[in-house]
């Protein structure tokens, strides 16, 4: 099984979550030059990038998809919180109670599916965003990459941590 697209760490923020996003790491900066916007934009989208591998997670709701093999048992999907599933034919489908995505599938097919936290930057827990906006600030301040990433960034991400030490089963 491989993620195809929008998995946890391949982040492109939409017009409305990047400007909101620009707008809360210059309110960390105490900047307002317009002139570096697209340069905070990447940025953001590299510390939600980075935020997602630290909590295992999907930040803002996109749509990710996988290829899955045959199976009858259950499988589960390479990323959390599942929001949806786009069903086919011959496929079983169930989101668990932990987000996790599950399906069972009678061929091989690429299974389309949204997951995320948030539907957008807004509906973010205000720890992850102010981790991001945090990240994002010490990335465009210290280019030059001379002092180490604050460590109130992972304190303020550790409470959204998932941690499994074996790979979801199903019965």
């Amino acid at each position: 099984m491989a993620i195809i697209t929008g998995g946890p760490g391949a982040v492109t923020l939409g017009p409305a979550d990047r400007a909101a996003a620009v707008a809360a790491v210059k309110a960390e900066l105490r900047a307002g030059l317009a002139e570096d916007d697209a340069l905070i934009g990447a940025l953001a989208d590299t510390a939600i990038g980075l935020a997602e591998q630290v909590t295992g997670q999907v930040l803002i709701a996109r749509e990710a998809a996988a290829d899955m093999p045959a199976g009858a048992a259950w499988q589960m999907l390479p990323a959390v919180p599942v929001r949806a599933i786009q069903a086919a034919p011959d496929m079983t489908i169930d989101i668990d109670g932990d987000g996790r995505g599950w399906v069972r599938m009678a061929a091989a097919a690429r299974v389309t599916f949204t997951a995320g936290i948030a539907a957008d930057w807004d509906g973010l827990p205000a720890g992850l965003r102010q981790g991001v906006a945090m990240l994002a600030a010490h990335l465009f301040a210290d280019r030059g990459a001379t002092t180490p990433v604050p460590a109130a960034v992972t304190a303020l991400w550790r409470p959204f941590r998932r941690i499994a030490l074996i790979p979801g089963v199903r019965a």
